[in-house]
């Protein structure tokens, strides 16, 4: 038993110094979620959540290769012209065929407003007249 708690022992110091290390030497802007102070703190406090945590939620994002081959980097953000574009259809208001389509769809709207309006006019009227 003995040597079942000093394994366990040893992972955890072995998970929080690697937790420990690998949050000094990230680059400030690069963590995430919280502070490298808080993150420290909670990495030597809470052992071994605090590590874990960090490992999941405040480790730097790796970089992601597109399909084009180059490398895109989580926060390091695009020029506008440079920006990759989606293979897939567009948001219905990013469409500009769909709004031309909406424009078109509003007349036949007023219309059949305006035939709804008389028809209830004329369900309203006495039917002597």
């Amino acid at each position: 038993m003995i040597r079942l708690y000093s394994l366990f022992v040893l992972i955890d110091l072995a998970l929080v110094v690697i937790a420990l290390i690998d949050c000094l030497s990230a680059e400030e802007f690069q963590i995430r979620a919280l502070p490298r102070v808080v993150w420290v703190f909670l990495i030597l406090l809470f052992s071994p959540i605090g590590a874990i945590a960090w490992f999941v939620a405040g480790r730097p994002a790796r970089a992601v290769k597109l399909s084009n081959g180059t490398t895109w980097r989580p926060g390091s953000g695009f020029p506008e012209d440079q920006r990759p574009r989606r293979s897939g259809p567009l948001a219905p208001d990013d469409d500009p065929e769909f709004l031309k389509s909406l424009r078109a769809d509003e007349s036949m709207m007023r219309r059949w407003e305006a035939d709804l309006r008389r028809r209830e006019e004329e369900l309203r009227k006495p039917k002597d007249e």
